[in-house]
């Protein structure tokens, strides 16, 4: 492997963030005729081979001065390599950004917020920044000493609605003992295809991972017990708008359900709910939260509207 240096962050071709580390190197003659991907290993052990590929594509890589676009390129000896390290998206997922939170209550203890569709909850794959985790740890700096910023639950991308979030580390314990334990109450409004009969129903099934696809769940045997109580308000033309109360936290677990019980949710894809009514995302509103407070012990209960697009479509299904 060739004999690699590290440099002062400077760059010839414009600004470079503050965190980006250069080496260099120069080809030795155990690594003439390979690929410009597998030296750069050598040369940075701690990233995967993609990662550098990745690195490699996106011209953060020169041979003697020049861009080098393509992992397999095969080296001669006595080139000289550059290799601008830029760090993974996910060693740059939690760092604060100031975002606009819509705070419903706030204590020195904890806060419960209204999560707006499309806010992811935490980073992932595909969402490594812009996520409520980001906003967190902008907006207090204990965020930054607890586990996920102080998240005890979440929220799916493309549902809105209400959200406790610790500040503490006693209240984070405290909270997620009470998830654990079924204390905190949860009740979210739906809008579902097909008329959900009989007017209530308690859907118990367990929930795991769909062995069909790895980015879906599903009601399976060997899945985690999942209970969902629903209650049919309104229908019409085809519509259900329903309430649903949840008494286990899986994975998507309302989407699961209705989906299992052969009413998906509106405009939800993964699960098999078509779009309509005007949603472009599930029909799915975290409506109202109650519980009570981990330190005061004083009982805390919450509502938030729907918003508009939720608002238009189960005006639609709504007597009027």
């Amino acid at each position: 492997m060739p004999d690699y240096k590290d440099e002062a962050p400077a760059h010839p071709y414009g600004e470079v963030e503050d965190s980006l580390e250069l080496r260099t190197a120069v080809v030795g003659i155990d690594c003439h005729g390979q690929r410009l991907d597998k030296v750069l290993v050598g040369m940075a052990p701690e990233f995967s081979r993609n990662h550098l590929q990745g690195l490699i594509e996106r011209g953060h890589v020169q041979v003697d001065a020049q861009p080098a676009l393509l992992p397999a390129r095969k080296l001669r000896v006595g080139q000289v390599l550059r290799l601008e390290l830029v760090p993974t998206e996910e060693s740059r997922a939690f760092v604060p950004m100031a975002m606009a939170l819509d705070i419903v209550f706030e204590d020195e203890h904890l806060l419960v917020l209204n999560k707006p569709a499309r806010l992811v909850v935490h980073p992932a794959p595909g969402n490594w920044s812009g996520t409520l985790l980001n906003g967190l740890l902008a907006r207090h700096a204990r965020a930054s000493t607890l586990p996920r910023a102080g998240i005890v639950h979440r929220l799916d991308k493309d549902t809105s609605g209400l959200m406790v979030v610790g500040k503490t580390l006693a209240s984070v314990t405290a909270l997620s003992r009470a998830i654990a334990e079924r204390e905190v109450h949860r009740q979210y409004l739906a809008i579902a295809h097909g008329r959900f009969e009989p007017t209530e129903r308690r859907l118990d099934a367990p929930i795991g991972r769909d062995p069909a696809s790895r980015i879906r769940m599903a009601v399976v045997g060997t899945g985690k017990p999942a209970r969902t109580d629903v209650l049919r308000l309104h229908s019409r033309a085809g519509f259900s708008a329903l309430q649903c109360i949840l008494h286990t936290g899986r994975t998507h677990q309302i989407r699961v359900h209705l989906a299992w019980c052969g009413h998906p949710l509106v405009a939800d894809a993964t699960y098999g709910g078509g779009a309509a009514l005007g949603m472009a995302r599930q029909a799915l509103h975290a409506a109202r939260l109650s519980l009570r407070h981990p330190l005061t012990g004083a009982d805390l209960d919450f509502e938030c509207p729907v918003p508009a697009d939720f608002a238009a479509a189960w005006s639609a299904v709504a007597p009027r």
